[in-house]
């Protein structure tokens, strides 16, 4: 393909239709942010046809350049250039901008068909989502390239602004992307010296080159409307396979717009019609023509389209010679991309892990963690720097680094947000199911990257360990109290705190089967003994709520989770000698249990059974559903204390002789 790139007739038609179909776009949905697409169209219009490889017809292609707009209020810029580029954008999806029911919402979202990557509405997420992707292509081109077959050897794109910049977010992701030279990732940072309170001076005077140098990035520096610098700094970030590169591109917001350029107005309100006619004018562009696109237009990024074909072409060529000659290696392929998970994979664990003696849940989920990697080579991940914590590491499995991109241990440092959206780019890059670690407490740091892989519905598994006030002698700043019912807020996350061994087993052979959102396994620092005298029984962990213990006419049902079903069977034994009879119920996750039909749900916590105690160290939000209106909930209501965590449970009311008191008093 050629990147000879200059400022002809056409090139300025290009950038001109990027400009005002974004324009219009915004103009007539009244809302929007015009001055991103408008300062980018230039280096943009050169990345999209001169260097950037894709395939509409085959939007999944495994080797197609991955592009990320990462400051995505300038959604306009990408669906004008998806439109232009031959992806399923219509003129008539640009005119529905940000309009109910649209193909164009206001920020992109997860859409790989229509070619959009990921979801980056919140700041600095796509490019913490784009490090992702590079460390996923990194460990993709160490598994299945050969000698004479690179199957993997796409780079990653992405566009940032000043906001992206100024995000902590950035610092955690950019950091950990230089420190594992990650050669395959190109970044062209919009410097447009605006955010919307003004000149970012006013906030921001970080210098961006200093920065990014320490980091251990390549650099460089262009004005952002040259396109002959724009194509000369790609070719030379391409070039670079050692390290990220960095472009920093000056650019004017709303470039194009006489009167509102270089101002903060332009970054998130429509022009007017008065500037956009001012706008046209000065361009030589129809005025009266929304949305109007040249022939010539459509035949430069058709052109650019046929080059990449031929790249495609070859590439399937090649791929099916590689199929042929590695047949051992097309079958991990299948496994891999297919992210395969082999059947029965909770019986083997069960099979071949220590269900009977007193365990942590976070030392279970460590067990399950080495019998899985041994299945499931998609699996990968690693911990916030709490590997020996979390338990988290696969013996063996070596390092990820330069040196060695097939490790199968990621130590994301302490960059619990960057690690979260990082599994975030993995996942939407395909190939991986991710895995990361940190204590649940800590889950703060991170909500914004759990709430993303729950909207765009990606499979992402979240290890939080040291899950209550049991942490102990930490104290209070380490001990969640309301972290498990605000994750439970979020739609679409499947929390799960098993209450032994044998339900970690479950609770990990579940999230590894659920690829449509994320999973949260809660799991505790101190050893819990075992729940049920057969762990076959744990599999009813997959319906999210069981019964552990039970008894005719039970006079009460206690409903537990996590370390508490311990809790709860030892207060059921007491009051059976006092003549009490209990149902004692194991909750591991209410949105297991939620997707049951009634017939199940009824089985388990019966409507007539009005006697109802929930146990959980935790605040009591949410809980009411199950207690009903006749019972009670043994919580926090405040934080914890540091103390050993068995004085802990004493003083705050978790041991069972305090959990059968409260349960006599309330039945008097």
């Amino acid at each position: 393909m050629s990147q000879v790139i200059s400022n002809t007739r056409i090139d300025d038609l290009c950038v001109n239709t990027i400009k005002f179909l974004a324009v219009d776009g915004i103009e007539k949905a009244k809302s929007g942010h015009p001055g991103l697409p408008m300062g980018a169209a230039d280096y943009a219009y050169v990345l999209w046809t001169k260097y950037l490889r894709y395939n509409p017809q085959d939007p999944k292609w495994p080797n197609r350049d991955r592009f990320i707009l990462s400051g995505g209020h300038g959604s306009m810029l990408l669906y004008s250039l998806l439109h232009l580029a031959g992806y399923n954008f219509s003129i008539e999806d640009l005119q529905q901008f940000r309009q109910w029911g649209s193909n164009t919402p206001g920020h992109p979202e997860h859409e790989i068909e229509k070619g959009i990557e990921t979801t980056t509405g919140p700041l600095g997420q796509g490019i913490a989502n784009a490090v992702g992707m590079a460390m996923a292509s990194s460990r993709m081109a160490a598994l299945f390239n050969k000698p004479g077959f690179d199957v993997i050897d796409h780079s990653i794109y992405v566009i940032l602004g000043d906001g992206d910049m100024m995000e902590g977010i950035s610092h955690e992701a950019c950091s950990l992307a230089g420190h594992l030279g990650l050669g395959n990732i190109t970044v062209i940072y919009d410097d447009n010296h605006i955010c919307i309170e003004g000149d970012t001076a006013l906030a921001y005077s970080d210098d961006v080159q200093m920065r990014f140098e320490a980091y251990g990035w390549h650099v460089q520096k262009i004005d952002g409307h040259d396109r002959a610098a724009a194509a000369e700094a790609i070719a030379k970030a391409k070039a670079i396979t050692d390290k990220p590169s960095l472009i920093i591109a000056r650019t004017t917001i709303a470039n194009g717009a006489p009167n509102k350029c270089g101002t903060a107005s332009a970054h998130g309100e429509p022009l007017g019609e008065e500037e956009v006619r001012a706008a046209k004018e000065l361009a030589g562009w129809p005025v009266d023509q929304p949305f109007y696109v040249p022939d010539e237009v459509r035949d430069v990024f058709a052109s650019h389209a046929d080059d990449v074909s031929k790249d495609y072409d070859e590439w399937q060529s090649m791929f099916s010679a590689y199929c042929s000659k590695f047949p051992e290696a097309k079958e991990l392929w299948d496994k891999v991309m297919g992210k395969e998970i082999p059947e029965g994979l909770d019986d083997t664990l069960l099979a071949n892990l220590d269900c009977v003696k007193p365990t942590a849940t976070r030392a279970s989920s460590g067990m399950s963690i080495q019998e899985i990697a041994k299945l499931v080579p998609a699996l990968w991940g690693g911990s916030a720097d709490l590997c020996p914590s979390n338990k988290t590491d696969v013996k063996g499995g070596g390092s990820y680094s330069p040196e060695n991109p097939l490790g199968r241990n990621i130590h994301f440092g302490v960059r619990e947000h960057a690690m979260a959206s990082i599994m975030n780019g993995m996942a939407v890059y395909g190939g991986v199911i991710p895995y990361g670690g940190t204590f649940l407490v800590f889950c703060d740091y991170l909500r914004p990257a759990v709430r993303l892989a729950a909207l765009m519905k990606q499979q992402a598994i979240y290890v939080f360990t040291h899950d209550s006030i049991f942490v102990g002698e930490d104290g209070p700043t380490h001990e969640p109290i309301e972290q498990i019912a605000s994750l439970r807020m979020i739609p679409n996350v499947t929390v799960i705190r098993p209450a032994d061994t044998a339900e970690t087993a479950v609770a990990w052979a579940t999230a590894l089967e659920h690829k449509t959102g994320p999973t949260v396994l809660a799991l505790t620092r101190q050893n819990l003994t075992p729940v049920n005298d057969n762990p076959a029984k744990a599999k009813q962990l997959r319906k999210g709520a069981y019964v552990v213990k039970d008894a005719d006419k039970a006079d009460v049902m206690l409903i537990a989770t996590g370390s508490e079903v311990g809790t709860a069977l030892g207060a059921a034994d007491i009051l059976a000698t006092k003549g009490v009879s209990c149902r004692v119920v194991s909750m591991p996750s209410r949105e297991l249990f939620e997707a049951q039909d009634k017939t199940y749900q009824d089985s388990v916590i019966p409507p007539s059974m009005k006697k109802r105690v929930v146990v959980e160290a935790g605040i009591p939000f949410g809980w009411c559903k199950y207690t009903g209106d006749e019972g009670i909930m043994i919580g926090m209501d405040h934080f914890g204390a540091s103390a050993p965590y068995k004085v802990l449970a004493e003083k705050f009311g978790f041991t069972s002789e305090s959990v059968a008191a409260k349960v006599e008093e309330y039945l008097k």
